[in-house]
């Protein structure tokens, strides 16, 4: 916790108190209604609220037993310590005592001896709060206590009335009995009695002369001892100070000079403790100590010392020697120091009779123990914290700083409603229910954040929307009939402009326009209604400060106009329009206004539909101009509550409250999406971003609040987006629930709870659950910072980083991949723990960007000549012997930038990597992909403890396409020791990727001879379905013959030798499958449909209760091939629609490629799934999430699309602004993983598709779409179908065979190789 504002402190003579209980320092204060309890600066021990609505009116501490007692109305409250032993220290109500006159107002309390409380109203009760707690003494007054206060030793009471001059000295004359009796003196005064102040003893059982300082409102102090034991008085007046004399300013008086005097006293005994401090802080030091000198000689005459201070910044101060004695001398009363310039913190300028108002209490020991404490509790709502040492404070000479401000407390009297901030985040304002409003600046100092109140505004019309401006300077109030401008620059505000206005519907914000001119005198505002009709208004803000008290101020051209109306329509079903959360750098648009600018507004409606909005003010033509900037459907009807931000994130809330659902409104795309416990009520979002734009969202609950960091996209593990990296729980500092919260610009929160607001700074432990979970490096020490973790999660990755990694090798990238590998084995060969490590490895950018292919030559080698590709020859190669040399340097070495886990994924790529490039001359491109996945996946297998899922439809698909399927399924087959299972050829999605028919049978007919051989008893069970789906029946009926001890072996064995040809044998199945079902055996149940030649009830057993998809595809094509009507039915209606309700485009182009509609398969990588198809479901969220856009896409997109006619002739079917919006994506999620320079490479060498296609010469002529190709096109496979009409002859005679190269020209092979 950075900083408190604990609450408003009132405005009463004993509204705080302090003491020192136990060795802990304990300042305790009321406001309104709550008991605030605090331990130092900025730590809250306790708020204690009472519910019945009544305003605290005294507060008192009990130094010797820690207890603390407040008074409202007639009742007095006591409250009791607990948990200190554990490190938890709360108060918890131990009584509740009633005065003698409940008619009356309890004012004063103070404690006594043995626990007892002394209470000052109408009368003064002596209470005993042992138990049983008891009335023991009750006096009628003949006027209302203003002060009654115990001596410390408890034997004395001074008291006084309002405005009485009087001063009542009462003597307790019994102790420890039943009959308590006091006996009562007078101190006459020459005017009111303001103040009083018992001698405090050094420690409470020391035994000393009581010694009462009043002060009077004649400017006086003085001071009352027991100077003579056989006078009528118990005390005698022994000495005055004259406060009016003892500050004369060093020049003449000027005529402004005020006569306002203010005093406390430091008692002898902290003035010894802060004196011994600091002579033990100066020793040691070697300059000279002339003011600690001046102040060990004062020290040493024990005085107490009254400091005198007036409202220009002078002090002087007094030491009162021996204090009480019989004989006084001339000296007993000494000027310690005088001086000007004091500090304006202890300076006030006059602003009424109660606000300039100031009670003052000082302790020894602050924030560190050698420092001296000044609470200064200002009655206009205040109490500032300043901490000096006491040599500073009375040094002689000129000094330019004597007292350092840590604290200012303050705050409201009511519960905190709303939080509204300015674009900067430099200024806040706070408001209630009451439209109690209070303006906060914030600064960041050397010692942190500092939140001052900077103006207090009183507003009489109830407060719909605020706006506040520039840097807090002005407020903008909408109220319901007119909108106000109030001038903030002082401390107390007042209206400088109002103008009236008529909307139909209600106003649902006050939004702040961009302004084209970086002018902060013109400014403009507007609201929204809620049928998106709107007002803008124009502001003309005064240059200057105008002086209260000078009626002519200079006020130039303030004014406050309506500037225009407007209409955005879309009012359909609208629910709310809500200005977004500034993030990233400010709203200034340039002089036109695209979908590139600024978000300012967002609105939803009652169906989840999310709009964006811009706009720009246009002064010549007295309007403004808005822009819709983006759209998303995020199908959550009646959303609870929104939130944006100006860099396109928005976060909604469902109806419940409970569920959270995180947008990228840019790419109308979900990024996060979690459900809560019932009683976490969703209640607040707060959006905020580091400096290069990484958002942070606060998620407000009603006693905590979690902030969620953007994480980068990580689509090979399909990784979370979003991460909670800090939650602030606040119910251990106040009961009172979250009002509302937000950010300042440094990227602090504040947090208003009750009438209490919570700087929470942004330094985090990195030992918190929320951050170690995370991917950051547990072997660096990372600064504390929020911001700068939040960077860590994301931004730019270093080459090595293992995703960096993958996504290079997908891209096709493999010799940087190689090259990367071999500059990180260089690297680590001499590194050592603590050395930084390129981030780059040396690597220029321009190395990213060059094709591969176009630059590759088989005899590079031969053709090298420098130096230092020489003496480098021995590690050109990217070997299984220097992978093994890096990974031993991997696996003892930790490296800068990577965590742990990273850096285990970096070894399994630096080995598959290896692996693949053993065989990389046997296996093409897409079969180099899949395997190096796949063997990745294993190995992640391998050391999980839970089992992994099957590998992604994106590595099905790289294998699929592939022309070198016998080495892969021959590798994968070795990757199983020869013994591969269903389930491992599910794991490796075999199956899906197999072109062949045959290679599928003949691979289906291993799978069911080791699903047969998979345990010792040999069950043919398990491989029934498999040889059933080969039409095998006769292999598992021999099977049967051998399986004596199976008890069903000979009732399976008589029913298979039957022809279930015939359909009685084909019921006879039926009833087996059907009766195989309702005892839960599907597997099994599926052969028997088999056996009666219904594929499609096998197909569906397999979807609908194993719940493999697999299988059932695997089955359909085993049993009836790639052509059959059950394969057909089930990618048309189960594949392709639940491709479309998840957003899996690789699914679907796969399924699009198995009917044979290639130019669809091309089209479903870029277009939404659903509107390819006939009768689409309803897209689900699944489909929506960041999952569905995976990169990858465009690498196999521009793959495709020039393979055949009808992938090319799909592509062409892409509108140029799609595929432009695809590109564009696309190189935004590279940013978002942290690999910009792929981005980079995307943008730079994409080669989009030529739309100006030749006419041809004939209506009958069919365009060639190898003419939309750049370069290439000879070596596109001829795939469409012959046109039907008999008049095409000419385009018979040239038709080439499906799946044939067209021979390439010799010019165009040239071409291809860069000659």
């Amino acid at each position: 916790m950075r900083a408190v504002l604990p609450g408003k402190p009132e405005a009463k003579l004993q509204a705080v108190c302090t003491g020192k209980w136990d060795g802990r320092r304990v300042i305790a204060y009321i406001s309104g209604t709550s008991l605030v309890i605090l331990g130092g600066v900025d730590r809250i021990l306790q708020t204690i609220y009472h519910d019945d609505g009544l305003e605290l009116e005294a507060v008192a501490f009990d130094e010797e037993f820690g207890k603390i007692a407040v008074c409202h109305d007639s009742t007095v409250l006591v409250y009791r310590p607990y948990g200190k032993d554990e490190g938890a220290l709360k108060w918890s109500l131990q009584c509740s005592l009633s005065i003698s006159n409940i008619d009356e107002t309890a004012a004063t309390l103070s404690w006594g001896t043995s626990q007892d409380v002394l209470v000052g109203s109408s009368s003064l009760d002596l209470f005993t709060t042992t138990e049983p707690e008891a009335l023991l003494w009750s006096r009628k007054l003949a006027n209302a206590a203003k002060f009654a206060q115990f001596s410390h030793d408890a034997t004395l009471v001074a008291s006084t009335g309002h405005y009485d001059r009087l001063l009542k000295i009462w003597r307790r004359l019994s102790f420890g009995s039943d009959d308590v009796r006091f006996d009562v003196t007078y101190l006459a005064h020459p005017s009111t009695v303001t103040g009083i102040h018992w001698k405090r003893p050094y420690h409470r059982e020391q035994a000393i002369e009581n010694v009462l300082y009043t002060l009077c409102a004649d400017n006086v102090l003085r001071i009352w001892a027991a100077t003579d034991p056989h006078g009528l008085q118990v005390l005698q007046l022994w000495g005055k100070v004259d406060l009016q004399e003892s500050i004369k300013p060093r020049l003449s008086a000027a005529p402004e000079d005020s006569n306002k005097r203010y005093a406390f006293i430091i008692d002898s005994h902290d003035f010894s403790i802060a004196t011994e401090r600091a002579v033990q802080k100066a020793d040691g030091a070697k300059q000279e100590h002339n003011a600690l000198d001046h102040l060990i000689e004062v020290a040493q005459r024990g005085p107490e010392v009254c400091v005198v201070l007036d409202e220009k910044g002078g002090m002087s101060a007094w030491g009162l020697e021996n204090v009480g004695c019989k004989a006084r001398k001339t000296t007993n009363i000494f000027n310690i120091v005088h001086i000007d310039g004091l500090e304006s913190s202890l300076a006030l300028k006059d602003e009424g009779s109660m606000d300039s108002y100031i009670q003052f209490h000082t302790f020894c020991g602050g924030e560190n123990e050698s420092a001296f404490v000044i609470l200064a509790h200002h009655f206009d709502g205040r109490i500032h914290w300043m901490e000096t040492q006491v040599d500073d404070l009375f040094d002689p000479s000129s000094r330019r700083s004597r007292l350092k401000p840590r604290a200012s407390w303050s705050g409201h009297s009511g519960p905190i409603k709303k939080i509204s901030r300015t674009a900067s985040g430099n200024a806040i304002l706070s408001r209630t229910d009451a439209n109690e409003c209070l303006l906060w600046k914030h600064r960041v100092t050397r010692d942190g954040t500092d939140m001052r109140r900077h103006s207090t505004i009183q507003v009489s019309d109830h407060i719909h929307r605020v706006c506040v401006l520039g840097e807090g300077d002005f407020v903008v109030f909408l109220h319901h009939d007119c909108i106000s401008l109030w001038d903030t620059r002082t401390p107390c505000s007042h209206q400088i402009a109002q103008c009236t206005y008529h909307l139909e519907a209600k106003p649902l914000c006050l939004i702040l326009l961009p302004e084209t001119e970086k002018s902060s005198k013109v400014v403009h505002v507007a609201t929204i209604g809620s049928e998106m009709k709107g007002i803008a208004w124009e502001i003309h803000l005064p240059l200057q400060i105008s002086d209260a008290n000078v009626p002519n101020g200079e006020v130039v051209s303030t004014g406050l106009k309506e500037f225009c109306k407007f209409d955005l329509g879309m009012k359909d079903n609208l629910d709310f329009v809500l200005p977004v959360d500034p993030a990233g750098s400010p709203a200034v648009v340039s002089g036109f206004m695209d979908i590139f600018a600024r978000d300012i507004a967002l609105s939803y409606t009652t169906l989840g539909v999310l709009r964006s909005w811009t706009a720009k003010v246009d002064r010549e033509k007295s309007k403004v101009d808005w822009l819709l900037t983006s759209t998303v459907e995020t199908g959550m009807n009646s959303p609870s509550l929104a939130s944006g931000s100006s860099i396109r994130k928005t976060a909604l809330v469902d109806s419940s409250k409970t569920r959270l659902t995180i947008w990228d409104t840019q790419g109308a795309q979900l990024e996060f999406d979690q459900r809560f416990e019932a009683q976490d009520a969703i209640q607040d979002l707060d959006w905020t971003s580091t400096p290069d734009e990484q958002s942070i969202l606060a998620v407000g609950f009603p006693h905590r609040i979690l902030l969620l960091s953007q994480l980068r996209f990580d689509y090979l593990d399909a990784g979370p987006a979003w991460a909670s990296v800090r939650e602030i729980r606040i119910r251990e500092l106040t009961p009172y629930p979250i009002g509302d919260s937000v950010w300042l610009g440094g990227g602090n929160l504040v947090i208003g709870a009750g009438n209490q607001l919570f700087v929470c700074d942004k330094t985090t432990e990195l030992g918190d659950l929320l951050v170690s979970d995370l991917r950051l490096p547990s072997h660096e020490q990372v600064a504390k910072d929020l911001f700068n973790i939040v960077t860590r999660l994301n931004g730019p990755l270093p080459v090595f980083h293992p995703q960096f990694l993958a996504q290079c090798i997908l891209c096709g990238k493999g010799q940087i991949v190689q090259k990367i590998l071999i500059n990180l084995h260089k690297c680590l060969k001499f590194f050592s723990q603590g050395d930084e490590l390129d981030s780059s490895l040396g690597l220029s950018l321009e190395e990213f960007f060059t094709d591969e292919k176009a630059t590759f030559n088989p005899a590079r080698k031969e053709l090298q000549s420098s130096y230092a590709d020489f003496a480098d020859a021995e590690n050109e190669d990217f070997t299984e012997m220097l992978a093994a040399s890096l990974n031993e340097n991997l696996t003892t070495l930790a490296i800068p930038q990577l965590s742990s886990q990273e850096q285990l994924h970096l070894v399994d790529i630096v080995e598959c990597v290896a692996t693949v490039e053993k065989h990389r001359r046997s296996m093409d491109d897409n079969a180099s992909r899949f395997l190096l996945f796949f063997r990745q996946h294993m190995l992640r297998m391998d050391r999980a403890a839970t089992k992994l899922a099957n590998i992604s439809w994106r590595e099905v698909l790289w294998a699929f396409h592939s022309n070198s399927q016998d080495i892969l399924v021959d590798m994968v087959s070795r990757q199983y020791q020869a013994k591969m299972s269903w389930k491992h050829s599910r794991e490796s999605g075999l199956f899906m990727w197999i072109k062949d028919i045959t290679a599928v049978r003949a691979q289906f007919e291993v799978i069911a001879r080791n699903q047969y051989t998979m345990t010792e008893d040999k069950n043919p069970v398990d491989c029934s379905l498999y040889y059933l789906a080969l039409r095998k029946k006769k292999v598992l009926l021999n099977l049967w013959r051998m399986a004596g001890w199976n008890r069903e072996q000979r009732s399976t064995q008589r029913l298979l030798s039957n022809d279930f040809s015939e359909p009685r044998w084909k019921t006879a199945a039926l009833k087996n499958a059907y009766t195989l079902l309702g005892r839960h055996r599907f597997e099994y149940a599926a052969a028997f449909f088999l056996l009666a030649d219904r594929l499609k009830d096998a197909v569906n057993v397999c979807i609908t209760q194993l719940h493999d998809i697999q299988l059932a595809i695997t089955i359909a094509r085993v049993y009836e091939g790639d052509d059959g009507p059950v394969l057909r039915e089930l990618l048309e209606d189960t594949i392709l629609r639940r491709a479309a309700g998840e957003g899996d485009r690789w699914l679907a182009s796969w399924a699009f490629w198995m009917l044979n509609r290639r130019d669809m398969a091309v089209r479903a990588l870029i277009s939404p799934i659903h509107t390819l198809l006939e009768r689409p479901p309803s897209p689900g969220m699944q489909s929506k999430s960041y999952l569905a856009n995976d990169p990858a896409l465009v690498v196999l997109y521009k793959q495709l699309r020039e393979k055949t006619l009808q992938t090319l002739k799909g592509a062409s079917k892409v509108l140029p602004r799609a595929e432009w919006d695809f590109i564009m994506h696309n190189a935004r999620l590279y940013d978002r993983m942290g690999c910009d320079v792929l981005a980079l490479d995307l943008v730079r060498n994409w080669e989009f598709l030529q739309q100006s296609v030749e006419k041809t010469k004939t209506a009958t002529d069919v365009p060639d779409p190898r003419a939309m190709l750049r370069r290439r096109s000879s070596l596109v496979v001829a795939d469409l179908p012959s046109p039907k009409s008999p008049k095409d002859t000419k385009f018979e005679a040239s038709k080439q065979p499906a799946s044939l190269f067209e021979e390439p020209t010799m010019d165009s092979l040239l071409d291809n190789f860069g000659f």
